[in-house]
């Protein structure tokens, strides 16, 4: 786990985004397409804490960002180049677009400032959506990682960001996956290699602080004409 010091100096909320991914009813909600997982998340505690973060963040006035995974009815543009896709395409609960499914999942709260990036293919909630253009817009040097599954779609946000540039901070009790010791697994063996691992406790302890506006890009002087 980080020092106080060492997440002190990463989670400053004028250049820290907490991403939740794929907290959405359709995957921890109920019904739920993937219901080990649902009830993984919500016995683990997993999913009070992301909400727990989530309103921490908006009193302190970082950026949030929700993640969603989801499909059109249709499935044009879905992936289909892993066991993966092929098996969700069949689950009686579907992701589809504009439905109660792609909803972020209570007790999660979504303000009017938050970001909600939804994807209609790959793994990654990072890679191939806007996310990057959005965190770089909004001056993200730090990317706090939250929600399912710890078996692909946080780890692949992880490695994402660390690719691009961002620090990545994983809260080890806001993930969830399965079956339920796969995670500490994950975490131990290879999340803590590429990134920062901390607690819901530890980060919410940083971020206990008046509300302020939440970070915005701002451009320094223009650069006189030649």
């Amino acid at each position: 786990m980080a020092s106080e010091q060492e997440l002190a100096e990463q989670l400053d909320p004028g250049s820290t985004v907490l991403l939740t991914v794929e907290c959405q009813e359709g995957v921890v909600g109920a019904p739920s397409a993937l219901p080990e997982l649902a009830a993984q998340a919500r016995s683990s505690g997993a999913l009070r804490n992301v909400a727990r973060l989530v309103g921490a963040a908006h009193e302190a006035g970082v950026q949030v960002m929700h993640a969603v995974a989801e499909r059109r009815p249709d499935g044009r543009g879905a992936s289909r180049n892993a066991r993966l896709f092929r098996a969700a395409a069949r689950l009686p609960v579907q992701q589809h677009s504009g439905s109660a499914a792609v909803r972020v999942a209570a007790p999660i709260e979504v303000a009017d400032e938050d970001f909600v990036v939804r994807r209609l293919h790959g793994l990654s909630p990072v890679a191939g959506t806007e996310v990057d253009a959005l965190l770089r817009n909004v001056g993200c040097r730090t990317l706090v990682v939250t929600g399912v599954s710890a078996n692909v779609a946080v780890p692949a946000a992880v490695f994402d960001a660390v690719n691009l540039g961002y620090t990545a901070v994983v809260v080890a009790d806001a993930i969830a996956g399965v079956p339920a010791e796969y995670t500490p697994a994950m975490i131990r063996n290879t999340l803590s290699l590429v990134a920062t691992i901390t607690t819901t406790d530890a980060l919410l302890g940083c971020w206990k602080r008046p509300r302020r506006t939440p970070n915005t890009y701002r451009p320094g002087p223009a650069a006189s004409p030649a």
